[in-house]
């Protein structure tokens, strides 16, 4: 069974309910899910699971949110070669880079070398039922290809 560890962030709700619904997706494949506010990990607890699943909202022109900051130097020092990871953040279209945080979390994945399996999922500011469904698909689907594989350390 895969260990999973979603972290996330959210100012008015949004991100959360994404995470809500992902974690629901998850769960739904039998997953074991660690869920957290970005506010209370550690970039090295990440080194730590087989899946790896970050969320936020984009801030103001393209942004990360400041509570994501730290977490997101953090990163630079994990090494997260051999995990499955993905990331997600509600949007909003009025701004000229839509969802730019999902974009920022994925290529810091990369960076540290973990492999991308499903592409970012952007959701427009809050969440309505078919996006919902959408997140919880998401979370299926990662459950899935993560545990087709899990790497052992």
């Amino acid at each position: 069974m895969a260990d999973i560890v979603l972290i996330y962030a959210s100012l008015t709700g949004n991100t959360e309910e994404m995470a809500d619904a992902i974690v629901s997706g998850l769960r739904s494949q039998g997953a074991e899910v660690v869920v957290k506010s970005v506010m209370d990990a550690n970039a090295s607890e990440l080194e730590r699971y087989d899946g790896i699943v970050l969320g936020a909202y984009t801030w103001g022109d393209g942004e990360l949110p400041d509570e994501f900051l730290d977490f997101y130097e953090e990163m630079d020092d994990i090494k997260l070669t051999g995990r499955r990871a993905a990331a997600f953040g509600s949007c909003d279209s009025c701004y000229p880079e839509y969802g730019a945080a999902v974009d920022l979390l994925i290529g810091k994945l990369k960076e540290a070398g973990a492999d991308i399996v499903l592409p970012g999922l952007k959701i427009e500011l809050s969440p309505n039922a078919e996006d919902a469904e959408a997140c919880k698909q998401f979370g299926s689907e990662f459950a899935k290809l993560v545990a087709k594989e899990v790497p052992h350390s």
